[in-house]
């Protein structure tokens, strides 16, 4: 039994996306301080309770120090974008491209209330006998969630040939896969929210977090 939940915890893949501009914020969001920790060690603490190995997706230079300081069994080494500037279906890509893993949890790192629990939660639904998804990702009333999600490595196919053609959009690459979508309701049912998702994009989102008032999200 022990030797199965570890075989399982290492099949287990995280890649925190932490490549954007944050031009919308001013200040760059990876290391903006939330709660007294930054998005950046909050994002790698949460992810690090469930997944095998943790690998930052952005600037190798910028990012370096949290490749080589901490747990090197748990966090792996910084890998940077394969297609640069092409925004985050291109970090997807180049975290598919890295891996090792079968299932592949990708997180950006500006969600500060995403928990373990959640993320436990995603993985059990991708881990399910029934579930063959390449993607398994949340949908809450602003739509699908592909930032917060687990990907087989397979989508790194269908990632890279949207990129080639210049499309961008991760959710139009779900249409040559199989997807896996959490409802609403479900995620509900396990005690989620719509908040889990918050995104910190603007100032203004980052008072509304701090304050508890979600009405302002973007």
């Amino acid at each position: 039994m022990l030797f199965h939940m570890a075989q399982t915890e290492l099949s287990r893949m995280g890649f925190l996306l932490a490549g954007g501009k944050s031009s919308r914020m001013g200040a760059d969001k990876a290391f903006l301080d939330f709660g007294g920790q930054t998005l950046l060690d909050r994002a790698l603490t949460v992810m690090g309770a469930v997944c095998g190995k943790v690998t930052i997706v952005g600037d190798p230079g910028k990012f370096a120090e949290y490749g080589s300081s901490r747990d090197a069994a748990k966090y792996g080494s910084v890998v940077a974008d394969i297609f640069p500037g092409c925004g985050p279906l291109a970090g997807i890509h180049a975290a598919l491209v890295h891996s090792t893993g079968e299932l592949n949890l990708v997180l950006a790192v500006d969600m500060p209330f995403v928990s373990r629990e959640l993320l436990a939660f995603l993985f059990a639904t991708a881990e399910d006998a029934d579930n063959h998804a390449i993607v398994t990702v949340p949908r809450t009333s602003k739509g699908f969630q592909p930032l917060c999600a687990v990907y087989r490595p397979d989508f790194a196919v269908a990632a890279e040939l949207a990129l080639r053609a210049g499309k961008y959009k991760i959710d139009a690459a779900f249409s040559s896969v199989s997807v896996r979508v959490i409802e609403e309701d479900e995620l509900a049912a396990a005690g989620f929210s719509e908040q889990n998702f918050f995104n910190v994009n603007t100032p203004q989102d980052r008072r509304a977090a701090e304050g508890g008032d979600f009405d302002s999200s973007s």
